[in-house]
């Protein structure tokens, strides 16, 4: 455990969290697009910037990016810090004025207006990275990334083609804090617009509902996972049915416990 001070509150903290983590489990609010708990922290959207002071200096940094240590001092909103943060939300609110999130962000620090020109304003996409993460770091499939450079910077699949790699997941969707990416199940099959990528569904040996990907199932027998073979041939709602009448029936003394 280490000694910290955030906004004037002497904490103790384990050691080698991130002042993010630290604040937050403190019920200290420090605003983030690109941070997710289940995700190494990647920094790129630069709204958690705090004010560290050490050896008599200060400096702005990433919170989610940077480790606690004994003796840090953390300033979460000094005059600085909003400043900075108002300076980023408004460069984000140029490149997606219509994005409902950023409006909202907008609004807490009082940024009303912009002082930049927006290039696109159906553009949606800050870059946060975080689609292009969850698909590397938890799905494995790697079928997305970031392409091109500056201005152009933007994140397609390879060639800009239909995706071979993409299961279908809807995890990059789930995790996009600007609501870009769209998916749709037609039929049978799931249109992943924004990848240029169409997969078979199949349908729940239950309610015989389509409800996953092919790709998903296939993905899922690889890793081996430990559990009832044909757990997730059925959809959630299915599972929680089944589930519930098991618990009943071991209420009811008609099934033993495991």
């Amino acid at each position: 455990m280490v000694n910290i001070t955030i906004d004037n509150q002497k904490l103790q903290v384990t050691e080698g969290i991130t002042v993010l983590q630290a604040a937050r489990r403190f019920g200290i609010s420090i605003p983030t697009l690109c941070y997710h708990e289940a995700m190494e922290p990647y920094g790129s959207c630069r709204l958690c910037i705090v004010e560290l002071n050490y050896d008599k200096r200060s400096r702005l940094m990433t919170a989610c990016t940077y480790p606690v240590w004994e003796g840090l001092e953390v300033k979460t909103n000094t005059e600085e810090v909003i400043n900075a943060r108002r300076f980023i939300i408004e460069l984000l609110l140029a490149r997606c004025p219509n994005s409902t999130e950023i409006q909202r962000m907008a609004r807490q620090l009082q940024v009303e207006k912009m002082g930049f020109k927006t290039r696109d304003e159906n553009e949606k996409c800050i870059l946060c990275g975080l689609c292009i993460r969850v698909c590397q770091e938890i799905i494995g499939s790697s079928a997305i990334s970031f392409i091109n450079r500056g201005i152009d910077r933007v994140v397609e699949t390879p060639f800009e083609t239909e995706s071979g790699d993409c299961i279908g997941c809807g995890a990059c969707a789930f995790v996009c804090p600007t609501g870009i990416i769209k998916i749709e199940d037609i039929n049978e099959k799931r249109k992943l617009e924004n990848w240029h990528t169409e997969l078979k569904l199949v349908k729940c040996k239950g309610c015989e509902e389509y409800f996953t990907t092919e790709a998903v199932l296939k993905c899922i027998n690889k890793k081996k996972i430990e559990l009832p073979k044909d757990l997730f041939e059925y959809c959630g709602k299915c599972r929680a049915k089944s589930l519930r009448k098991q618990l009943r029936m071991i209420k009811e003394g008609e099934l033993s416990r495991v």
